[in-house]
């Protein structure tokens, strides 16, 4: 069994286009911040290869906007945890680094998140999500 767990969480309120892309990219920044959670490049029996995928399961939970950012506050207590998050900054911004010049003059309290990414032991990870309903 793998000791550490990885989820997804979507602000229920999202649009289904916006919910897609927030889950992809949350997926993008965890990975790109955990070597652990990619698997290697494999072959079918052609030989053909196919990039390494997540070699975790990955629930897509669904939560109220609101339930996100006290979640997410929690998360931040946990050093064990790696956050990612997407804000509605990061969703009306045309570049990153327009993101970024909106976001660092964004307050906490003001930030509307749209989702989250939380990766860390699976103890930590459950009993933060263990209560919150699949994405359906």
């Amino acid at each position: 069994m793998l000791t550490n767990k990885l989820v997804v969480i979507i602000a229920a309120e999202a649009p289904i286009g916006v919910a897609l892309n927030t889950a992809a990219l949350l997926g993008v920044g965890l990975g790109r911040h955990h070597d652990d959670t990619v698997g290697p490049d494999t072959a079918d029996a052609s030989g053909t290869p196919h990039t390494g995928m997540c070699a975790y399961p990955i629930p897509v939970l669904r939560a109220p906007a609101e339930q996100l950012h006290a979640l997410r506050a929690e998360a931040a207590t946990r050093p064990d945890l790696t956050i990612h998050d997407m804000t509605q900054v990061a969703l009306q911004a045309r570049t990153y680094d327009q993101m970024s010049t909106r976001l660092s003059g964004t307050k906490p309290e003001d930030i509307e998140y749209l989702g989250l990414a939380l990766y860390g032991p699976r103890s930590t990870i459950d009993s933060l999500t263990g209560a919150l309903p699949l994405y359906r």
